[in-house]
């Protein structure tokens, strides 16, 4: 795999035209950016390409992510952050699992959710541009609970996997002690009793534990 660097100030669409596979790490910790984009690429055993995009503005992660899926022109679709730890062949695993199961979204093995919500994901851009006029996770998150919501619809559209044997760990020492974003949460449940604005019905939804 190949890895670019670039900020979300100096974001222009000629960063993103990878056909095949991107991956995009929003960052804003550069040395732990580099030493994941390294193994990453290095464990991946697949072509393609990882864009890690240092947060200038503090924007956050749902906001980096949209912007680059927005110009992006891949196939397919990862996103992941600065705290990821990959497996040994990660990629081929992932990639052979969504082309067997025809996927929408695929969910890495995090360590945390056993496959429940794809906190590290991909998608195949032709099911997941149609989800938000463009977006990839609805834009009216910031932290938590785009990527618990984007798992419901591919569940419900049945276009959903979980791949368990590719592994992409994320190695937060501190993870079970901080608190969710509340103002997200709100979001979510407020979403939820809407169907995600229609998208599906309320009745569908079934949330993780």
């Amino acid at each position: 795999m190949r890895i670019y660097f670039t900020s979300s100030k100096e974001l222009f669409p000629e960063h993103l035209n990878e056909p095949n596979v991107l991956f995009v790490m929003p960052f804003t910790d550069i040395s732990m950016a580099k030493k994941a984009s390294k193994l990453i690429a290095q464990r991946a055993n697949y072509q393609g390409s990882i864009l890690c995009i240092h947060d200038t503005y503090q924007e956050g992660f749902v906001s980096i992510i949209n912007k680059a899926f927005k110009y992006s022109e891949s196939l397919y679709f990862g996103y992941i952050a600065q705290d990821v730890f990959p497996g040994r062949e990660w990629l081929k695993i992932a990639m052979t699992s969504m082309l067997q199961h025809k996927a929408g979204l695929l969910a890495f093995n995090d360590g945390k959710w056993h496959g429940a919500i794809a906190s590290f994901g991909m998608v195949n851009q032709q099911w997941a541009k149609n989800n938000y006029e463009g977006d990839l996770f609805h834009p009216s998150y910031q932290q938590h609970y785009a990527d618990t919501e984007l798992t419901i619809l591919a569940q419900v559209n049945e276009v959903f996997c979980y791949e368990p044997n590719s592994v992409m760990l994320e190695i937060d020492w501190d993870k079970d002690l901080k608190s969710i974003n509340k103002n997200d949460r709100i979001c979510f449940d407020n979403r939820c009793q809407t169907g995600f604005n229609g998208l599906i019905s309320p009745q569908q939804i079934r949330q993780p534990n």
